[in-house]
């Protein structure tokens, strides 16, 4: 079986030095899975709040902070550089003034400062705050990639056998039509690419070329044929139902002679609640571990949290942060 997303994303940032930001340092599964990291040096991690919470929520978990660095917005040598860094990257709808107050009250616009000025490389948040929380200040500041229209999130879901499949988008947008469907479905595949998964995608509908006649089908439909335009080389299908797309004889029969259905291990949903509720039924019936959401479509990493999240999937997430960080 191919490697999963975890070791090789393990392979590939060992011996990187890749700085890592938790803007919720006071949260325990923050900091023990800030402290895993600190004590493996797989990556180097930054944590932020005051020096006394933290302090006081090592204590209960029976653990040492050692050299572990923390940085305290309010106190941080280098606010002045960010506040102006700020004002720059914000382009005139940011007051120096506003600036600074962010800076000083939201850790996550002060996480991301860090990025955009070189002293981190990624960023792991939302054990305690909303994805809006956490999206918010990478659109302002770190902004979409080139080319790349909207933020997206996937979620990788490891089989209790080892298999890997990506979903999206299962985080940020409530409803796409078809030119965001394309993009989505585009980006998703560099993701699992990145993963090291070779995609086949999948644009799912209730519809199997046609087998029902509806707008919304349609518009998955459309979404295929852009997807294309964009990146002619993309394994990708659809309108087509989940059967066809992951079981090679449904495929047989509801798609004959396609080269990507029954094979498909990416799966694009027609719009948020799609997403959401598939990969918790794939979570609570099929026993798939889901690992996300990891966004997609940045300048530069920044992940959002589950705030249901373990210790272990904030170790995890940083993990993959730091793998995409090599990507920028």
């Amino acid at each position: 079986m191919p490697k999963g997303i975890l070791e090789n994303a393990r392979e590939a940032i060992e011996g990187k030095n890749l700085k890592i930001v938790f803007p919720e340092g006071s949260d325990p599964r923050i900091l023990a899975a800030a402290l895993r990291h600190k004590q493996e040096g797989l990556l180097i991690p930054i944590v932020l709040g005051d020096q006394g919470e933290i302090q006081k929520t090592a204590d209960k978990l029976g653990l040492k902070l050692g050299d572990l660095k923390i940085i305290n917005p309010q106190y941080s040598e280098d606010f002045d550089k960010l506040v102006e860094g700020f004002v720059e990257a914000r382009r005139g709808k940011t007051s120096k003034e506003e600036a600074e107050f962010l800076l000083k009250t939201n850790v996550n616009y002060f996480g991301v400062m860090l990025i955009k000025e070189g002293f981190a490389d990624g960023m792991v948040s939302g054990a305690i705050h909303t994805t809006g929380d956490t999206i918010r200040p990478a659109l302002q500041i770190i902004r979409t990639k080139p080319g790349v229209n909207r933020v997206s999130g996937v979620m990788v879901m490891i089989g209790p056998k080892g298999n890997q499949l990506v979903f999206a988008d299962t985080a940020v947008n409530i409803t796409l039509e078809s030119d965001e469907l394309a993009e989505v479905a585009v980006e998703t595949a560099k993701s699992a690419k990145s993963f090291g998964m070779d995609p086949y995608v999948a644009l799912l509908s209730f519809s199997t070329h046609g087998s029902a006649h509806h707008d919304l089908a349609t518009k998955v439909a459309k979404a295929k044929t852009r997807a294309l335009e964009i990146d002619p080389d993309i394994k990708i299908e659809g309108e087509i139902q989940f059967d066809a797309a992951i079981d090679p004889e449904t495929a047989a029969h509801k798609a004959p002679g396609s080269k990507v259905a029954g094979k498909c291990n990416v799966f694009i949903f027609p719009d948020l609640q799609a997403g959401n509720i598939g990969y918790k039924i794939a979570q609570r019936l099929g026993g798939y571990k889901a690992l996300g959401p990891i966004l997609q479509g940045l300048n530069a990493p920044v992940n959002d949290l589950s705030r249901g999240c373990s210790e272990e999937d904030v170790y995890e997430i940083a993990i993959i942060t730091a793998s995409q960080a090599l990507n920028r």
